[in-house]
């Protein structure tokens, strides 16, 4: 399978720079279906094109223990060694993009480093892809990044053009674009067209997906289709994936919980919204005096990793009922990586909020971070008995969006949440009534603030609330 890549920047040959593989040489890499070659047939002033030709060894492919997807169109005993995959571009050509122009594909540059950061004219051509949705589907996914896009169908026969055409598509992309944007693009678009990925497709995938679509994909009109077919259609690793998108569009580094908020038409706050959230989460933890502290709701594990990383927290327990998100978080905490004595403090446990789990009580603070807002309504009192009548920490800590500031943001109108899956949002009318009703219920105490810029006509953009039982409050006063 080949790939090539040509540039008109002036002077071209700084196409080897910014790949770091130099225009006079073929170069050979390694790779665990076979091998890929780096070679440039054209290199001048005025024009240079980079070409990525793709070895695959049919025995490599199907004889690999665990390589083969269930679900892959080779999934017959024969179709392992005689199949489409040594000729078509699919997962094996972008497996080869990522080994081959690794630092490229980061945006790096040593020697070139102005250059890397610019957009620059590029052409892409793909000859032979398999694209299962045909050739609008090519144009749909590439045009809206800013490419110029000619998807040819292949006939299944020139001979023969009554048969109609095949499942391949020829591709060529134009546009100007920065290479680390262009690498990343085919990263992740070329196995979605493909849709049979050659290996198993295991949870550490989404921070791959949403690492190599940072900056374009939260926006993309079919991130939907992109997610699901690059995770290939694994519903739990898709939902995963989907949660944690807007966390990217809101901060350098994931955030603490899984809430969309478009970003304001207004000035904006001094740091993302999710960050300021999770900071004000922390603060009133530290104020608490807590110790073992309880995430309910911990989702992929952005605030237990703020949690771990201060050590006045001696425990940190994340709970979830999604065992794919539990799977997540200890991707994201690197627990087996960690020493001994730093993985002792910290227990991932899969529950459900809604249910009396003995094992969550006795902690001295618990959080609820934009996790409330996730329930039916009907399903409210069961998560209050269980936290708050049940488990009943010294703290809780709990933040939901503030319903009314929704109207600050450009394109949620009147009857529209933050994000698809809330089943409400509450005014600060609202959640005040609910606070304190909880409160009185279960001998609490609770005060209420916001975070975020304050709105003089509709508050901030969250809610936070901090509970603090009576009998805890007392010994405290004391």
């Amino acid at each position: 399978m080949l790939l090539t890549l040509t540039t008109t920047h002036r002077p071209a040959t700084d196409l080897g720079h910014l790949l770091v593989k130099h225009p006079d040489r073929v170069q050979r890499f390694d790779l665990p279906t076979g091998a890929a070659h780096v070679f440039y047939p054209e290199a001048d002033e005025a024009r240079c094109t980079a070409a990525l030709l793709v070895e695959v060894d049919p025995l490599k492919l199907g004889g690999g223990r665990g390589r083969r997807q269930p679900t892959a169109p080779e999934g017959f005993t024969l179709g392992q060694y005689v199949n489409d995959r040594p000729y078509a571009a699919s997962s094996l050509l972008s497996s080869a993009l990522a080994k081959v122009f690794r630092s490229a594909l980061r945006g790096e540059s040593r020697d070139r480093p102005e250059l890397a950061a610019a957009a620059i004219p590029l052409t892409v051509r793909v000859p032979v892809l398999r694209c299962r949705g045909g050739a609008d589907l090519a144009v749909r996914v590439f045009a809206p990044l800013g490419w110029t896009v000619t998807a040819t169908p292949i006939p299944l026969d020139e001979a023969h053009p009554e048969w109609g055409d095949s499942r391949y598509v020829d591709l060529t992309l134009a546009g100007s674009l920065r290479l680390a944007d262009a690498l990343n693009h085919l990263y992740v678009l070329l196995p979605v067209l493909d849709d049979a990925k050659h290996y198993w497709v295991a949870p550490d995938e989404v921070d791959k997906l949403l690492r190599a679509g940072s900056g374009w994909l939260a926006g993309h009109p079919e991130r939907g289709l992109i997610i699901r077919r690059y995770l290939a259609h694994r519903r739990a690793l898709a939902g995963a994936a989907l949660a944690r998108l807007t966390e990217l569009r809101l901060a350098d580094e994931p955030t603490g919980d899984d809430s969309v908020e478009p970003e304001p038409p207004v000035e904006a706050p001094r740091a993302p919204l999710a960050a300021l959230r999770r900071e004000a989460v922390l603060t009133a933890l530290r104020d608490s005096g807590a110790r073992r502290v309880l995430d309910l709701g911990c989702g992929g594990g952005a605030l237990l990793a703020a949690l771990v990383a201060d050590r006045r927290f001696t425990e940190v327990v994340g709970v979830d009922v999604a065992g794919g998100a539990l799977g997540l978080a200890a991707r994201r905490l690197r627990l087996d990586r960690l020493p001994e004595r730093q993985r002792d403090r910290i227990h991932l446990r899969q529950s459900a909020l809604t249910y009396r789990d003995d094992r969550l009580r006795g902690y001295d603070a618990a959080v609820l971070m934009e996790v409330v807002e996730h329930l039916d309504p009907p399903r409210l009192p069961a998560l209050e008995d269980a936290v708050f009548g049940h488990a009943r920490p010294g703290t809780v800590v709990v933040t939901t969006p503030n319903l009314e500031y929704n109207v600050r943001y450009e394109g949620l109108g009147p009857g529209r949440f933050r994000h698809a899956d809330h089943r409400f949002e509450w005014t600060r009318a609202e959640f005040t009534a609910w606070v304190e009703r909880v409160a009185a219920a279960h001998c609490y105490t609770v005060a209420i603030s916001g975070v975020g810029d304050v709105d003089p006509e509709v508050g901030t953009p969250t809610q936070l609330a901090v509970f603090t039982r009576a009998d805890r409050k007392e010994e405290t006063d004391r």
